[in-house]
């Protein structure tokens, strides 16, 4: 079991605000996406930049070429090793991947590739894990890989829900790799999640709605999906993020 200051919190951010946001509250590191409703897409070249200027906490970039599942062409492919060059000129810590054959298994000689690519960036394992056919071989499958982290909600719906599984998963993986909890991952939870999986790490949103500037206002134009509120900006907020922190090293003080 981790000890209190050992617990560190990873902060998946949408925007260079949010970023900013998450350093403000005390996170070590962020996930920088774009398209979060698509469960992230790789940000802007220029996005990256600003965020890599503005940022001293450990940068790590989503590196996905579109929304939906985890099987890419060779295109795809392609735009993914330019994104990775791209992030390291930029100077960013490290990248997220994620990717799968079409029979659900990790796709192993690929996944090694573009780690061996990011070299000496770090490497974490996004949740396309958890889409994958048997979570013990997939496990190993990414060790194998070279990667240093996983991101996983167990398999489940929510890291709550897949409490089991993911303390399972850490108890195999041991030294070998960071298995790090993610989905609905919030300040009321995570405390829980601490005490049921023994993970270090754990990874949230931290996310909160923020009013628009904008004075007028045209209700019948519509830029996003329906029901989408136009005016309202949804980043993470430092408040939440102090909180997750604050209660998951509280679910270990003695």
């Amino acid at each position: 079991m981790s000890q209190p200051d050992q617990i560190q919190l990873e902060i998946c951010a949408g925007s260079v605000f949010s970023a900013l946001a998450a350093q403000e509250g005390g996170a070590a590191r962020v996930e920088f996406c774009d398209n979060l409703l698509e469960g992230g897409t790789t940000p802007s070249h220029g996005a990256i930049a600003v965020a890599r200027d503005r940022l001293w906490i450990t940068l790590n970039v989503i590196i996905r070429p579109r929304g939906g599942d985890f099987l890419y062409d060779e295109i795809e492919f392609e735009v993914m090793k330019r994104d990775i060059l791209a992030c390291k000129k930029i100077g960013v810590d490290g990248v997220v991947i994620g990717l799968l054959t079409a029979d659900g298994d990790i796709d192993v000689a690929r996944t090694r590739e573009l780690v061996e690519l990011a070299t000496p960036m770090q490497v974490s394992f996004h949740r396309a894990f958890d889409v994958a056919r048997d979570p013990i071989q997939a496990l190993e499958d990414v060790i194998a890989t070279g990667c240093n982290r996983l991101l996983t909600s167990g398999q489940a719906p929510s890291a709550l829900e897949g409490a089991p599984m993911l303390k399972r998963l850490n108890e195999i993986a041991g030294e070998r790799l960071i298995v790090m909890p993610g989905a609905g991952v919030r300040g009321h939870n995570i405390a829980e999640l601490v005490r049921s999986t023994g993970c270090s790490e754990y990874h949230s949103s931290g996310r909160a709605p923020r009013d628009s500037a904008m004075r007028y206002r045209n209700a019948v134009v519509k830029m996003g999906a329906p029901g989408q509120d136009e005016y309202a900006i949804v980043d993470t907020d430092a408040a939440l993020v102090r909180e997750l922190i604050a209660n998951a090293r509280g679910a270990l003080a003695p």
